[in-house]
């Protein structure tokens, strides 16, 4: 019994992908920071993760442009299988010990190669993209926003675009209901147009975003 208790005195944090075959990074331990982290004997399993797996990591390119956010378990592979770099660590995250090395969660990682992106010239529209180019503010009063709205109520033949919806709170959602702004009297308080920059494609799928990735993300995000 105390063989099978030694054995198991890290949590595993097993990666997956193409990677995980490579010298080093066949299982990856985690070190409790402190005994409240809990019991250190415990198994990694999807039914009970810590806060931190959940959590995504900025990917950028060779010339530090932001190109995905990835879970933790393929950024750490990534790191010990020596094809990005830690740029920012985590310093609420763990140390992820390996055969051959000791790791601190990352919050920002760089490809050490460049990687050749696709050009998309229209970013696609999603909630989280319209929130972020809305700054989370409505359009209409300046509150915090929670719901989108269509400026021309699809009611009346307004499209789902970039150039007719905007943020907005449930009030102001409410009262203005199917009506167009000329018939309330509300002025618009910024010119709706489609974001533009490589790191949108980042924004139209990430809502939360790490303080620390600001600086990579543009005006867009912040």
């Amino acid at each position: 019994m105390k063989h099978r208790h030694d054995a198991r005195t890290h949590r595993q944090l097993e990666p997956t992908g193409a990677h995980s075959a490579a010298s080093g990074a066949a299982v990856l331990h985690v070190i409790p920071e402190s005994p409240s982290s809990g019991p250190a004997s415990a198994t990694l399993t999807d039914d009970a993760v810590p806060a931190w797996v959940k959590r995504r990591v900025l990917l950028l390119n060779a010339t530090y442009e932001p190109l995905t956010a990835l879970p933790v378990r393929r950024a750490v592979v990534l790191l010990v299988c020596e094809k990005a770099l830690a740029v920012h660590e985590d310093p609420a995250g763990p140390v992820i010990h390996s055969a051959g090395c000791s790791i601190q969660v990352p919050s920002v990682i760089r490809l050490r190669t460049y990687v050749r992106v696709p050009y998309r010239a229209r970013i696609p529209m999603t909630r989280a993209a319209l929130m972020h180019r809305d700054r989370f503010r409505c359009a209409y009063c300046g509150g915090k926003a929670e719901t989108i709205d269509h400026v021309i109520p699809r009611s009346r033949g307004g499209e789902h675009t970039w150039e007719n919806c905007v943020a907005s709170c449930a009030p102001c959602n409410h009262r203005k209901a199917d009506k167009l702004l000329s018939e309330l009297g509300w002025p618009m308080r910024a010119q709706l147009v489609p974001p533009k920059g490589p790191h949108w494609r980042l924004l139209a799928t990430t809502k939360e975003l790490d303080p620390m990735w600001l600086r990579y993300l543009g005006e867009g995000a912040a």
